[in-house]
């Protein structure tokens, strides 16, 4: 089966996903994309660019399969003389209807945030079939679309949600975590380590965990931490704070210039305290885990599928007043935990399993060949 993946925003997660499913795949596949930059005009005007690129291209394949950034409505009336019958697929790594957006974001202020979801919703609507990440992904989605329709004046199409719910499903992402193997067995510090690696952005609310981490410094709670990540021109100012305040406490703080650099200092961790606003599935911290970091996650969005049933109570929070005594006894108690445990539980989203399973839904009798 020949899959062409379009990817307007070909870089961090959502270039890992391509390349590793393409690596991965008993099928051929082939990847169009743009740089990964300008992510909002990317969901603007990417499809136009790509369009001309597909037209222009001598690729047939059997099944496209689209990500969230592209408006595939507009992708697809550029490209129907060529698309001719081809199935099309849409893959939500995240979706910009239930996406917390940052109060200093300039299209908030303007009153343009409505667009980018509206630009989701009619993708999915025009696809033939529609994945989502995580359970917690198309849960929210779909739960969130009346209410969003409901918002428009008139001809509101409610129906169209049963429409594309019939045609969802979840494929969880798939990661390549096996590549950590090499790393195992670096020598760990005698204090405890927490971790911080994710993007240096408002979603993943810096606020409440350095603020968990301040309060365990003031009750002299012995501990280092290492801070990686991806940081961006805007960064939010908790992180300047932090590099001052914890400064005695600092192992690593910035961006991971390799792979290697970055795999051993996971290996090197302990905890991940982790206090997002929003994670439709949360690479970061299965890697972590993968790693034999553990986890203490809010009882929400999709973390609870990543932990086994019997550790829920100790590794989710339901809220902030839980949060720090619930590290301090993972502090206290990280030398005694069975991480191999967390390890296996999350080895199930390596792509040596997760490729048999995309390749068995994309080529099911349901999608042509």
């Amino acid at each position: 089966m020949r899959i062409l993946i379009i990817e307007p925003y070909f870089t961090g997660s959502h270039q890992s996903w391509a390349e590793g499913y393409q690596h991965n795949s008993q099928h051929e596949i082939e990847v169009l994309s743009l740089a990964g930059r300008y992510w909002k005009w990317r969901m603007h005007g990417g499809a136009i660019t790509l369009a001309k690129k597909f037209n222009e291209g001598a690729y047939q394949p059997d099944l496209i399969l689209a990500t969230d950034m592209l408006d595939l409505t507009s992708f697809l009336s550029l490209t129907r003389r060529r698309i001719n019958g081809i199935p099309v697929a849409i893959y939500f790594h995240e979706n910009q209807l239930t996406y917390p957006w940052s109060e200093k974001d300039r299209d908030i202020q303007a009153g343009r945030d409505n667009h980018y979801g509206f630009i989701n919703y009619v993708s999915a609507l025009a696809a033939d079939y529609v994945f989502f990440n995580s359970e917690y992904h198309r849960d929210s989605f779909l739960g969130a679309l009346p209410n969003f329709l409901k918002g428009f004046p008139d001809y509101n199409e409610l129906e169209t949600v049963e429409r594309i719910e019939k045609h969802s499903q979840v494929l969880n992402l798939g990661l390549d975590l096996g590549v950590f193997d090499a790393f195992a067995g670096v020598r760990k510090p005698s204090v405890p380590v927490l971790l911080w690696n994710h993007r240096w952005e408002y979603d993943k609310n810096p606020k409440d965990f350095f603020e968990a981490l301040y309060t365990l410094q003031g009750d002299n709670i012995d501990f280092k931490l290492i801070v990686m990540g991806e940081n961006f021109s805007q960064q939010p100012d908790e992180f300047e704070e932090a590099r001052v305040r914890l400064a005695d406490k600092l192992l690593h703080f910035g961006y991971a210039e390799s792979f290697e650099e970055y795999a051993q200092w996971l290996q090197r961790a302990d905890i991940i305290p982790v206090t997002s606003y929003q994670d439709f599935f949360g690479g970061s911290i299965v890697q972590a885990m993968y790693c034999g970091v553990i986890p203490l996650l809010p009882n929400r969005l999709a973390y609870p599928q990543h932990i086994p049933n019997n550790l829920h109570d100790k590794l989710l929070y339901s809220d902030n007043s839980e949060l720090v005594p619930k590290l301090k006894a993972l502090i206290a108690e990280s030398s005694q935990m069975d991480r191999d445990v967390l390890k296996a539980h999350v080895a199930g989203y390596d792509w040596s399993r997760m490729a048999v399973e995309y390749d068995q839904v994309l080529a099911s009798s349901r999608l042509p060949k």
